[in-house]
């Protein structure tokens, strides 16, 4: 718990560049050690960016590394500039990923949602980079 609570110090004093991302001060309990008003483009600037450091001490190695792999195939996904032969590549890994996930994680956290990543990388390829075609626009 203890730990917890550094990690959500340490969010309540993490500052960003203008328009890269949300205050996340203003989203941090300290004395609940939660994250709350938290928008959907946060969360994806929190899975890009934050897992990779955030929870490198915390958790155990095993449980780390599908995290920051899955961290790297948003982050790759969401490039300005999609390689096609990356794609091919990141379809197939994804497949491993979510396997890895799946060792950690209980069943009852899969639903549908989480196996939709499976399918980004061939829209990505078809559709082009993620950015054209995103929400965060609108619901800022």
């Amino acid at each position: 718990m203890e730990q917890c609570q550094r990690d959500c110090q340490w969010l309540k004093q993490l500052k960003f560049p203008d328009g890269f991302a949300f205050n996340i001060s203003r989203c941090v309990n300290t004395q609940e050690v939660r994250l709350f008003g938290v928008k959907s483009h946060d969360c994806h600037i929190f899975m890009q960016s934050l897992i990779p450091i955030a929870f490198r001490d915390l958790l155990p190695k095993q449980v780390w590394e599908p995290l920051v792999e899955i961290s790297e195939f948003f982050r790759a996904l969401c490039a300005p500039v999609i390689q096609v032969n990356d794609m091919a590549i990141w379809q197939e890994r994804i497949v491993e990923i979510i396997f890895k996930l799946e060792r950690i994680f209980p069943p009852s956290f899969f639903d549908s949602m989480e196996y939709l990543v499976i399918h980004l990388p061939y829209e990505a390829r078809v559709g082009g980079p993620m950015q054209f075609r995103w929400m965060y626009p609108f619901e800022r």
